[in-house]
Parts: C-alpha cells; sequence; structure tokens
C-alpha cells in the first residue's frame, strides 16, 4: 500500500517528522510514500496552516533525511490551493526552484468579497458554484497530479440536492476529461459525523459524490491525508473500507502518477 498525501509537523496542525512518518509506514509494509505538506505562500497567505516560505529548505532537508532511512521510495511534494496570481509560485519556485517532485491541488478557499473564505465555511449556493470553477481552473493548469479530497465542498452540507449533485458532475467530468485523478481522503473518518439526508455520515468522503464519480470514467485513488505518523496507513484503511462499501474500483496510486514503489514478494 502506498500514500501521496502526509502533512507534517510544519504545517502547525500536524504532528510528526518525515522520518516519524516513514518508521510508522514500514510497520505497515508500505510501499511508496509522498509527503505533501501544505505549501507556504509568498505573500504569507493563511499562515496558521502551513510552513513558513523560509522553512521550505528545513522541510526538504527533513524529507531527503526519511529517503536515506526508508526501506521504500519517498517523494518531496506539497499539496497547494489554487489562484491565478500563484502561478509562478507553483512552478518556478516549488517545482523550479525547490524540485518538488509532485504538488496536488487541496482545494480550500474561494474568494468571497475579497477575502478567502474556508469552503466549510461557505453557505450561499453561488459561491460554492465559484469554488468549483475555481478547482477546475487549478485543474486546468497542469501543475498537479491529483485531486485531493474532491468532495470537500460537500462537508457541510446536510441535504444534497439536485444542484450539489449538478456541481458534482461538473467535477468529476472536468476530471475526467483533464485525466486528473480523484482522491478518496480517509482523513474525513477522523471527524464528528454529521446528519445528511436522514442518516449520520462522516463529513467526507461523500457517498453521494462517489457513487456519481464510480459511474463515470474517472481515476479514483485513495489517500490517508496523514496528520499523525500513527495515522499514516491507518487511514489508508479508512479510503478503502468506504471504497469497498461502494464498490469502487480503486487505481495504485503511484502507478497512476507514474512513481516508483517497492516491490513486495
Amino acid at each position: 500500500m502506498n500514500n501521496f498525501h502526509t502533512h507534517t509537523y510544519l504545517c502547525k496542525h500536524a504532528s510528526g517528522t518525515p522520518i516519524d512518518y516513514v518508521k510508522m509506514a514500514e510497520k505497515s509494509n508500505c510501499t511508496a510514500l509522498g509527503f505533501s505538506d501544505h505549501c507556504p505562500y509568498p505573500d504569507n497567505t493563511w499562515p496558521q496552516v502551513r510552513m513558513k516560505h523560509t522553512e521550505i529548505n528545513l522541510y526538504k532537508k527533513q524529507v531527503n533525511e526519511a529517503k536515506e532511512v526508508a526501506n521504500f521510495p519517498v517523494y518531496f511534494g506539497f499539496e497547494c490551493e489554487w489562484l491565478p496570481r500563484f502561478k509562478s509560485w507553483f512552478s518556478d519556485v516549488l517545482i523550479g526552484e525547490h524540485g518538488a517532485e509532485y504538488l496536488i491541488l487541496g482545494s480550500h478557499w474561494v474568494p468571497i468579497d475579497n477575502h478567502l473564505t474556508y469552503i466549510f465555511n461557505v453557505k450561499k449556493k453561488t459561491d460554492l458554484k465559484n469554488y468549483i470553477d475555481l478547482t477546475i481552473q487549478g485543474m486546468e493548469t497542469g501543475l498537479y497530479k491529483f485531486l485531493a479530497h474532491p468532495d470537500l465542498f460537500l462537508g457541510c452540507v446536510s441535504n444534497i440536492d439536485s444542484y450539489y449533485l449538478d456541481l458534482s458532475k461538473e467535477l468529476i467530468s472536468a476530471a475526467v476529461s483533464l485525466n486528473i485523478p480523484l482522491e478518496i481522503n480517509g482523513n474525513g473518518a477522523n471527524r464528528k459525523k454529521i446528519t445528511r439526508d436522514g442518516k449520520l455520515e462522516y463529513p467526507y468522503p461523500v457517498e453521494a459524490f462517489w457513487e456519481l464519480a464510480g459511474k463515470s470514467d474517472a481515476t479514483i485513488i485513495m489517500s490517508s491525508d496523514a496528520h499523525k505518523p500513527e495515522t499514516v496507513i491507518k487511514d489508508m484503511n479508512n479510503a478503502k473500507e468506504f471504497a469497498d462499501r461502494l464498490g469502487l474500483k480503486i487505481q495504485n496510486t503511484a502507478e497512476v502518477l507514474g512513481f516508483d514503489e517497492k516491490i513486495i514478494e
């Protein structure tokens, strides 16, 4: 089993160093591990949930140290949002200057009245539509290897009506067209359940979204979105249990991304 959505203590809301995650992953016969901590921004956007830009070299150093001790391939990446003004930061700085081996798109915000609002706090359907448009725009850049938690925009929705289903279909269709894999995120099962359409569910993964994705030609992968070393593989199992229950076909993330992994006989 491999995982390409892993955080570290540097993002200020996770714990553990890359080596801590590697040691824990080795206990579960991990075949490849990608670090994708929340990227910093040059203008200090959302500083409370990400490393400082001055800490990029420290982060890279720690990932490289983890590569040296791991018995499986380890990769250096970032989880990034999308705004047009950051395009050169992603391509020229994170990838070009610092050598990030991959970026993933974690769409957490939408601009509302010149303020970046966290998607769980968005109430108006028109703002959700803008969120979907912004996410698709990011996917169209070709900068990102996959879309993390694509159903996050439904995380606080208690009644998924036709409007939300149409937004889901639009996002899934774009992912298929652009050949962007969609991630079932195992970290959602660590959140408090909500009442959705008359039953208790985790905020995400969202059954209604993934039922649509399963009927499409979308490439579906899974990740743990680990914020603690002990969840690096455990939350992969959360994602797998969800996928199995819905009968979803999961692709090998390392193979889909074109990365090497340890061969287990």
